[in-house]
């Protein structure tokens, strides 16, 4: 301000600068912004800015930074003294490596900024997106340093840099400031999503589009589309369009989420479910429902003993890996109706007969399911995914063994001879989770669910507790890649798809929190709610 000094006083501020220390006004106050706005500060020996010399002076003294407040919050700030950083339509977007283009356009279109491509020179208030030489380091980590009115954002992966510029576009939210200082972040877990049940519900692809907007902003990397179930068969075939249902997305609008999704580093993950829940299916194809030995058709259930019901799944899984290319599959395998009776091999003999003929004279009906799997698997595998499984189809005692590549999707404690989740671990599966006690949002609260509440995730849960809500021992972290929040859609018209996106919000927030840091946050519920209501 011409003719005068101001000093700005509070907790850790009010210091008195000489020779070349670097000393500034706080983040975000009136002198900060007028200073990293072109204003300029009294120069050394100038005394008020008049010109005239005399020194030692002071000059204006900046508070020591805090750290972001973001959701999931960062896992380390070192603070810094100085005037942080705010976006301006002057300011450019810079990429050290053509890699970081769709980052780069990102971030400068959503803060109303220059996207200047690759460059090597250096301006004011610029942002620059780099790529770094970290061996070893988590590949979805970052750092990012604002500093001398600009910010840098690196990692060794476009996922990691892509997560620093959510960062910095919370950060500067609503005409905020991104504090001056360091930001070192990464995940604790790699497999953070978000499961939709679209075959029971429809939901249009605008609607999903605007879900992985906002999965993308909170750092989730996977969208689980479960499309086949009993109700309806909801995305668009070639192979098999009789079985499409009249409510159905094209195979344009699933390359639409599909391509929108990789911008946001986001994996979608697809799940034909079998050999249970296909009842849409079998619907255009009632000559493979399964029969008891009376007869009577069993919901929702293929009959696994016959070889046109493996070439009609496997057409599926061929015909959709094309259109679904992530580096991760769903298998299903749940809830399969012959296994829930007291005596399989009695109820289904059909069954019973092709486990023998296959596996051997002492072979059950559940290690024909679990061959069913495995050769689901098989077909998937060359498409080089990664594939999971519901828990309750894996079975003990069978002869017959899953494959060992294929992942836990452990959701669930209530099934017939229901295994606790120590027992895929200590048999060194991997595993993801889905508990149903605080990760299923079921609409219309069918049997004993009720919808889960923010507040009892961040609370209460932690990526250990898989079953009920007890953790597993400590010991067995590694093997927990991460979990997914599912919205199964039982009673499908108990909500509009808007109700669900609002029901949703603040546990997927919780969610994602936890994955990103499983210890307790350092922000109580009311904080982190008040913040989750600020950032939009």
């Amino acid at each position: 301000m011409a003719g005068g000094l101001v000093v700005v006083l509070g907790a850790g501020v009010g210091v008195w600068a000489s020779g070349d220390e670097d000393v500034r006004t706080p983040a975000g106050s009136a002198a900060a912004r007028q200073t990293s706005d072109g204003g300029s500060a009294p120069e050394k020996g100038d005394q008020a800015g008049t010109g005239t010399a005399a020194g030692p002076t002071p000059t204006r003294s900046y508070a020591l930074s805090q750290a972001p407040q973001t959701i999931p919050a960062v896992r380390a700030h070192t603070p810094a003294r100085g005037p942080g950083w705010r976006p301006a339509a002057q300011h450019r977007v810079v990429v050290s490596d053509a890699d970081l283009a769709d980052e780069g356009r990102l971030i400068a279109g959503e803060l109303g900024m220059a996207y200047a491509g690759e460059r090597d020179d250096v301006r004011a208030g610029d942002l620059r997106l780099a790529l770094n030489d970290d061996e070893g380091a988590n590949p979805e980590s970052y750092t990012m340093t604002v500093r001398g009115g600009r910010v840098t954002v690196s990692g060794p992966s476009d996922a990691g840099v892509f997560y620093g510029t959510r960062t910095l576009k919370q950060e500067v939210h609503g005409g905020g400031t991104a504090p001056e200082g360091v930001v070192r972040d990464e995940p604790a877990k790699a497999q953070r999503g978000l499961m939709l049940d679209i075959a029971r519900k429809h939901f249009t692809a605008d609607w999903i589009e605007d879900r992985i907007r906002e999965l993308g902003d909170l750092k989730f990397n996977q969208l689980g589309l479960h499309f086949s179930d009993d109700q309806a068969f909801r995305i668009e075939s070639d192979t098999h369009p009789e079985i499409v249902s009249p409510q159905h997305l094209t195979k344009a609008q699933v390359k639409g989420i599909v391509d929108l999704a990789a911008s946001r580093h986001i994996t979608v993950v697809p799940e034909i479910d079998s050999p249970g829940h296909l009842g849409a299916v079998l619907a255009a194809h009632p000559d493979l429902q399964l029969r008891n030995a009376q007869g009577v058709p069993t919901r929702g259930a293929i009959d696994i003993s016959k070889d046109a019901s493996a070439a009609l799944l496997d057409d599926l899984l061929d015909e959709y890996a094309g259109l679904f290319p992530g580096g991760q599959w769903h298998l299903g395998g749940d809830e399969y109706q012959a296994l829930t009776v007291s005596d399989p091999e009695a109820s289904y003999p059909q069954l019973a007969a092709a486990a023998r003929e296959r596996y051997g004279s002492g072979a059950t009906v559940a290690d024909l399911a679990t061959g069913w799997l495995n050769d689901r698997a098989d077909t998937v595998r060359p498409h080089d995914r990664t594939m999971r499984a519901w828990n309750d189809g894996f079975f003990r005692g069978t002869s017959v063994k899953a494959a060992d590549d294929l992942v836990v999707a452990y959701w669930t404690g209530k099934e017939i001879g229901a295994r606790p989740p120590v027992e895929y671990l200590s048999a060194g599966r991997k595993v993801v989770n889905y508990n149903d006690e605080y990760l299923y949002y079921v609409l219309g609260e069918p049997q004993t669910f009720v919808y889960p509440t923010g507040e009892r995730i961040y609370e209460q849960w932690t990526p250990r507790i898989l079953r009920g809500t007890t953790p597993v021992p400590a010991r067995y972290d590694d093997q927990i890649l991460g979990a997914t929040f599912a919205v199964w859609c039982d009673l499908a018209n108990s909500q509009t798809q808007d109700q669900v996106a609002a029901g949703i919000r603040m546990p997927l927030r919780a969610t994602v929190q936890k994955l990103w840091d499983p210890g307790q946050p350092s922000l109580t519920w009311a904080q982190f709610r008040a913040l989750a209501d600020r950032l939009g």
